[in-house]
C-alpha cells in the first residue's frame, strides 16, 4: 500500500491542463480563463447620477437648510439611458434619475429627499421650481467616468476561475464570449453482475447501481462533463470493450472490480489495455484503488494518455476516493491551481477507533456552537452505508498513526459542504 499523498502525486503527474475553447459567458461559470481580459471601454462610460434627484451647480446650494432653502428653476428631466443638450446654469436644475448621464454644467446631484419635491407633487402641481434644503458638495452623488474600470485596464487575468461576479464584469465590458479552459469529459463505468439500472425491476440477488449516479453528480459538481458508459458485467471481453469506449474521454472512472475477489478483474483488464501504476492506498474507506493510463488517439491523430481511476465498489468508498483523487484531477484539468479540499479544525464530539494503521475518513456533521466547530459522526461508518455520506457535511481525517481519537480532540475536517448554519454564527 502507498500513502494518500503518494497516490495523489502519481495520479496528478499523469493529468494535464486541457486546451482552451471559446464559449458564451453564461456557460463559463466555474471555468478558468485562458486569456487575459482588458477593457476596451470606461465603466461607467460617462459621469452619471448615483441617486434620483436634481442635477445642480453646487454653488447654488451654499447655506441651504430647512428654514432657508435655495430655490432653483427646473428646466428639464433626464431618465437613465437618455441624453440632453440642455445645460445647467446658475439658478437652474435638471430632474435626473439614477444612472442618467450628468448634464453639462452640473457638478452635483441633490437627492429628492433633500428637496420639497414630495410636498409639491402631493399638491398636484407641475414642478417648475424646486426648493433645496441642504447644501451640496461638488461631485456629490456623481459617479465619474471610469470609476469602476478604465479603458485599457487589465480586469481579469488568465487563470481566474469565473464566478457570478466575474461573469457580470465580462458582461459589463461587452463580452458575449470568452476563452476558457474546456471542461473535461469524464467517462463513468460501473462493473458487476449484480448491478441493475434504476427504473428497472429488481431481480433476486441484484442491487441498483448507485455508484454511476453518485459519480456523475460529483463530476458535474466539480466542473466536468459526465459520460455514462453503463454497466459492464464481470467478463473480460465486455469490460475491455467498455473500457475502449472510455478512451474517447479525458478521464475514465470505473467502480468496483479492483479488490482481491475472483471476479474483481478491472485491474487485470487495465493492465492488458494500458499501464497500471498502483492498486492499493493506505486509507479507509477506499483501500482498493487501481490507477493507470490507457493509450488513445486524439482527433488530430496524435497519441495521448487517458488516465484511468478504478474506484472501489462500496458506495462510501467510491465517494471518499473520488473526493481524494478524482476531484483534484478534474480541477487540474480545468486549470485550477487550488486542488485541496477546504479543511477546518473542529472539536470531536465522540471517540473514533482506528486500529488498522490506515488514514480514516469518518463521516461527520459539523455545526458551529458558541463560535467553535463541533464534529459529530453520522452513525455507523461501514463502507456500504451510503446514508452516512448523505447525512455528512464533512470528513474527519484520522491519521494513520492514531489508533483512537478521544472526544474533545481537535481534528481536521475536510468540508464537503458549507451550509448556512456552519458558515455563520
Amino acid at each position: 500500500m502507498i500513502s494518500v499523498e503518494e497516490a495523489l502525486a502519481r495520479i496528478l503527474s499523469f493529468v494535464d491542463v486541457l486546451e482552451p475553447e471559446t464559449r458564451p459567458i453564461l456557460d463559463c461559470l466555474g471555468q478558468v480563463l485562458a486569456e487575459d481580459v482588458r477593457s476596451g471601454i470606461d465603466v461607467p462610460p460617462l459621469a452619471n447620477s448615483a441617486m434620483d434627484g436634481y442635477a445642480v451647480q453646487a454653488s447654488d446650494t451654499i447655506g441651504a437648510n430647512a428654514n432657508n432653502p435655495r430655490i432653483v428653476r427646473v428646466i428639464g428631466e433626464l431618465p437613465a439611458g437618455h441624453w440632453t443638450d440642455d445645460v445647467v446654469q446658475s439658478g437652474t436644475a435638471i430632474r435626473i434619475m439614477t444612472g442618467a448621464p450628468v448634464p453639462h454644467g452640473a457638478d452635483a446631484v441633490v437627492q429628492f429627499e433633500q428637496t420639497d419635491e414630495q410636498a409639491r407633487k402631493a399638491q398636484g402641481g407641475a414642478i417648475g421650481t424646486v426648493a433645496i434644503y441642504k447644501a451640496a458638495e461638488i461631485g456629490q452623488n456623481i459617479r465619474s467616468a471610469g470609476e469602476d474600470i478604465s479603458r485599457g485596464q487589465m480586469v481579469l487575468s488568465r487563470g481566474t476561475a469565473l464566478r457570478p461576479a466575474e461573469i457580470g464584469v465580462l458582461a459589463s465590458l461587452g463580452f458575449a464570449t470568452v476563452q476558457v479552459i474546456r471542461r473535461p469529459r469524464v467517462a463513468i463505468l460501473a462493473t458487476g453482475d449484480e448491478l441493475v439500472m434504476p427504473g428497472q425491476p429488481l431481480p433476486p440477488a441484484k442491487i441498483y447501481d448507485s455508484n454511476t449516479y453518485t459519480i456523475a453528480a460529483l463530476v458535474q459538481r466539480y466542473g466536468g462533463i459526465p459520460v455514462i458508459l453503463g454497466i459492464a458485467e464481470d467478463r473480460r471481453e465486455e469490460l475491455s470493450q467498455k473500457i475502449g469506449e472510455g478512451r474517447k474521454a479525458d478521464l475514465l472512472l470505473t467502480s468496483a472490480g479492483v479488490s482481491m475477489g475472483d471476479y474483481d478483474i478491472v485491474k487485470e483488464v487495465l493492465a492488458m489495455e494500458g499501464e497500471i501504476s498502483f492498486w492499493t492506498v493506505r486509507m479507509k474507506p477506499g483501500k482498493p484503488i487501481a490507477f493507470g493510463t490507457l493509450t488513445a488517439t486524439s482527433e488530430t491523430g496524435q497519441a495521448r494518455r487517458v488516465p484511468h481511476l478504478g474506484l472501489p465498489g462500496n458506495p462510501v468508498s467510491t465517494m471518499v476516493a473520488f473526493e481524494q483523487f478524482a476531484r483534484p484531477s478534474i480541477l487540474k484539468m480545468l486549470g485550477r491551481t487550488t486542488l485541496a479540499k477546504p479543511t477546518i479544525k473542529a472539536v470531536l464530539a465522540e471517540p473514533i477507533e482506528n486500529r488498522d494503521s490506515r488514514r480514516f475518513f469518518a463521516r461527520a456533521m459539523v455545526s458551529r456552537e458558541n463560535g467553535t466547530f463541533i464534529a459529530r459522526l453520522t452513525g455507523p461508518q461501514g463502507s456500504g452505508i451510503l446514508t452516512s455520506m448523505a447525512l455528512a457535511n464533512g470528513l474527519v481525517v484520522v491519521p494513520e498513526d492514531r489508533q483512537r481519537m478521544e472526544a474533545g480532540s481537535l481534528v481536521d475536517v475536510q468540508m464537503l459542504d458549507w451550509p448556512e448554519d456552519v458558515a455563520t454564527e
